[in-house]
């Protein structure tokens, strides 16, 4: 199991880890933030200067995932993990990756008054430690604002300990009490790795004012088409079927029409394959009230238009979408390659 304390710069993460290690059994501390002291010793400087904060290096999330699978296969046990986490898509990037290898994450808020989280900022480094600790301090303060911006996803996702007048044994006691009680439990869908090229079955769905049905998947980043991954020996048209109904209880009354079929090149992590997009028709105002989204896989869906889905989908899914939408409008059937047009 991993322990997962999130929480804004300066709150005392990594001092309530310390103390937390020491009150469950079995457990040591696994600090991601090594990971990316090590990607900023080795990565060009040129790379680095595109992107400031390691959070952002796919690098950086892809090796947190396996360094601490490894370090789980390696003494078992809990993996107290002290990292800020302010975007959604990388808690689901990294959530989901874990899950993936079936490894429980308990994700805990440690959440604080700002005021005193202002106070405890400015004591960062007492006595004054000079331009080191100052520049600590400005960090700090400067990612309050996406703080407060991401706690309105924080608080529902993770289970929040208020750590104003705590200390950090106390909030360490806390932490443990809600561990051993099962809360900041992620219910995220476990989906396999693959181990090979895939084929996946994606169906559209229109509303009445021909915007497209996106759903916003817990255990990877970016939003999505409803779907999913074609099971041995299963026809694709019937796994996009099956797909609709097991994510929106929805039944299809009638075989989607194929829409593209794209090549997606291999990208490791990833191993590629083919990707169908089928023409799954019109959804009714009250169909789409009746949909049943399971939480351990999807955490909400709407309706957009092409603009809108630019601004939510990958690249690589967007181009895929246009020439769909393009397919459904010239009443055809597209072949892609890496989201481009071929043979036509």
């Amino acid at each position: 199991m991993i322990v997962w304390l999130n929480g804004a710069f300066g709150v005392g993460k990594t001092t309530a880890a310390r103390e937390l290690v020491e009150l469950l059994p079995d457990s040591i501390l696994f600090d991601p933030g090594r990971i990316g002291d090590e990607l900023r010793a080795i990565l060009p400087r040129k790379r680095l200067d595109e992107v400031p904060d390691y959070r952002d290096l796919p690098a950086w999330r892809r090796l947190v995932v396996e360094t601490a699978t490894a370090l789980h296969g390696e003494v078992g046990g809990t993996l107290v993990t002290p990292m800020t986490l302010l975007r959604q898509e990388y808690r689901d990037e990294i959530f989901g990756g874990l899950a993936a290898r079936r490894i429980p994450v308990r994700h805990v808020l440690l959440d604080v008054e700002e005021t005193i989280l202002r106070e405890r900022v400015d004591r960062r480094g007492e006595p004054p430690g000079g331009s080191e600790d100052d520049a600590v301090r400005a960090r700090c303060l400067e990612h309050l604002p996406e703080y407060r911006r991401a706690l309105s996803w924080l608080t529902s996702d993770a289970h929040t300990i208020d750590t104003s007048f705590l200390t950090p044994r106390q909030t360490a006691e806390r932490v443990a009490e809600a561990v051993r009680a099962g809360a900041g439990a992620c219910d995220i869908v476990q989906t396999p790795e693959p181990t090979a090229e895939t084929v996946a079955a994606g169906v559209l769905l229109f509303d009445e004012e021909d915007r497209v049905l996106l759903v916003d998947p817990t255990y990877k980043p970016g939003w999505e088409f409803p779907g999913g991954i074609v099971e041995p020996g299963e026809p694709p048209t019937r796994a996009g079927v099956r797909e609709v109904a097991e994510e929106l209880g929805l039944r299809l009354d009638t075989a989607p029409r194929l829409l593209v079929v794209d090549w997606e090149a291999p990208r490791p992590p990833g191993h590629g394959g083919l990707r169908l997009l089928f023409d799954g028709g019109l959804l009714t105002a009250a169909a789409a009230r009746d949909m049943l989204l399971p939480g351990a896989e999807l955490r909400g869906w709407r309706f957009v238009t092409e603009e809108e889905a630019a601004g939510l989908l990958p690249a690589v899914r967007m181009e895929r979408l246009r020439w769909a939408l393009r397919a459904r409008e010239w009443g055809t059937t597209l072949n892609l390659e890496a989201g481009v047009p071929v043979g036509t």
